[in-house]
Formats: structure tokens, sequence, C-alpha cells
């Protein structure tokens, strides 16, 4: 997924557990863990703002954008038909 989570960096620098981070949010550490591990596919704004409160963060500390690896694959494969003669050259 493009999108990847840091929350194990800020409790890091917040010297945090992840039970006491859930527990400070209101969450389960079991979502906390899913949403820690990138397994998540949503996250509620007001999940978000707490975890922000909590770590005393921005979202943007927490979620970062990168590229789909399948994405770049698929890329670099056609780059490489290019090179090979099976692409279509600029003219």
């Amino acid at each position: 997924m493009p999108i990847a989570v840091d929350i194990d960096v800020m409790l890091a620098k917040r010297k945090m557990s992840v039970g006491e981070l859930a527990e400070r949010v209101g969450i389960t550490p079991a979502n906390l863990a899913v949403l820690k591990n990138g397994r998540a596919k949503a996250v509620r704004f007001t999940t978000l703002a707490a975890l922000c409160e909590v770590l005393e963060c921005q979202p943007g500390d927490l979620l970062r954008w990168e590229t789909d690896k399948a994405e770049e694959a698929d890329e670099a494969e056609g780059a490489d038909e290019a090179k090979q003669g099976g692409g279509v050259s600029p003219r």
C-alpha cells in the first residue's frame, strides 16, 4: 500500500509502549497493531487526531506516501521492453 505508517517511530521518540498508547488513545492494542503494521485499510480522523494529541505530533509525522512497488515494477518492465525494441520509440 502506498501509505506507510510511522507510529513505531513516534513511539520510540516518545519512549512509549504500544499498550500505553492504545490505552491513552482509547483503542485496543490489537487495533493499534493493525494500524502500526500497515494492515489497516482506513483510519478515522478522530483516531488520527487522538494519536496526534497523545504523541504530540502532526498527522504527517505518522503517515507518509510511498510509491507503489508493483507500479514501479511495471514501469521498470516497460522501460526494459523499450530498451530491447519491444516498446514504442519516440520520433
